[in-house]
């Protein structure tokens, strides 16, 4: 089996590159012969179909982009295998997707969301994204990388450090965890210190802006911390170990990896019933989920080049679909409180959430599932 993987390469600290990323990695070392190029590169792509033929092209990415992951191997001859995941609607490519032998995606909730659009569900197989258990794996806080990260963020040895990793954190979910924080006044023994830790982008800025002021607002400004900055990802399993519980009830999530590296690393995790996080996450096993408490539905979206449109073109909905959730804050309180103040029940969670993880989502068991699907869907070997 000869597999061509597109996507971000060389991977940057992203999650659609580190998706990509893991299963090449993966294939790899379970002995599949693999090359990786950079999914808008056409020049190196065609250079890798003439002189490596493979047998599959996989491509990491969303609906917008079929023209670098299918179409453009489909004029070559070769085989495109699309990796997905959910943006929102799918508004466009609905006939070449459906000429498709076979449609990866992130989890049940991205096919229900393809299925929704126009997408042919007997095509659609759910690939999990894989998670290196052996590099996120659990540390003590008082190992010297966790500590000095600890260190440099301010947070006392007696303090609990509540995490959220995104490129921005309001879609994780942060502005409703503040407000469930404030509603713990008197009710947590713990001091805490709750930590944002978001990527530089033009749009970051000014949701932080907005989420700091809401922080101010609920008389948590001393207890909620941004920190806006590039990271590689040797950091980022020494970042989640620094903290004592792992908070992302997201408002849009088609997996969740940041809550399964939280997992690997042995911490619980608060999240949201709903989307990807059904697929990840075992509410009061290795998690605690928040119910959802609203739906965010929308009419019409305005749409344009980068989804294979003109300019601002609009699309109008029969029916309207829903395209962002938000967790239930009093659930995310009651949660909170629960985890705040029960060292034992943090620990109980935290271990049965490693094992859950190592045992569904290592990259190399997502990597010997994939190869498993392409011998039964399409019969290459």
């Amino acid at each position: 089996m000869r597999v061509l993987l597109l996507y971000d390469y060389p991977p940057a600290p992203g999650g659609l590159a580190t998706q990509g990323h893991l299963l090449y990695q993966g294939l790899l070392d379970i002995g599949v012969t693999a090359f990786a190029a950079h999914y808008d590169s056409p020049l190196e792509k065609e250079w890798y179909y003439r002189w490596f033929k493979p047998d599959v092209v996989l491509g990491v990415g969303y609906w917008g982009h079929t023209p670098q992951l299918i179409l453009h191997p489909q004029k070559f001859g070769l085989q495109p295998v699309p990796w997905l995941v959910a943006d929102g609607y799918i508004a466009n490519y609905q006939d070449v997707l459906n000429q498709l032998p076979l449609i990866l995606v992130t989890s049940a909730w991205v096919k229900e969301m393809y299925v929704r659009d126009g997408i042919r569900g007997d095509k659609i197989v759910v690939l999990p994204v894989g998670c290196n258990t052996e590099q996120f794996t659990p540390l003590p806080q008082t190992h010297p990388q966790v500590h000095s990260i600890r260190e440099s963020l301010g947070i006392a040895d007696d303090e609990l450090m509540l995490l959220t990793i995104g490129g921005d954190a309001c879609s994780k979910g942060a502005r409703e965890t503040m407000q469930a924080l404030s509603q713990l006044t008197g009710k947590v023994s713990p001091k805490w210190r709750y930590v944002c830790k978001v990527w530089p982008q033009p749009r970051t800025w000014l949701q932080n802006e907005s989420d700091l002021e809401l922080a101010s607002q609920l008389g948590l400004k001393d207890k909620v911390q941004y920190v806006t900055s590039i990271v590689s990802r040797n950091y980022m399993p020494y970042l989640v170990n620094a903290c004592d519980i792992y908070v992302a009830p997201s408002r849009l999530e088609g997996f969740g990896m940041p809550q399964v590296e939280a997992g690997a690393c042995g911490k619980p995790v608060i999240g949201i019933r709903a989307m990807g996080m059904l697929d990840t996450l075992v509410h009061e096993e290795t998690a605690l989920m928040a119910e959802v408490g609203e739906r965010i539905v929308v009419n019409e979206v305005i749409l344009g080049l980068e989804s294979g449109f003109t300019v601002n073109h609009k699309v109008v909905f029969g029916t309207p679909r829903t395209v962002d959730y938000r967790a239930d804050v009093n659930d995310i309180s009651r949660h909170l409180q629960r985890l705040m103040n029960d060292a034992a029940y943090r620990q109980q969670l935290g271990h049965a959430a490693r094992q859950h993880v190592v045992a569904k989502f290592d990259y190399k068991t997502v990597a010997r599932q994939f190869v498993r699907v392409l011998n039964e869907k399409l019969n290459i070997h």
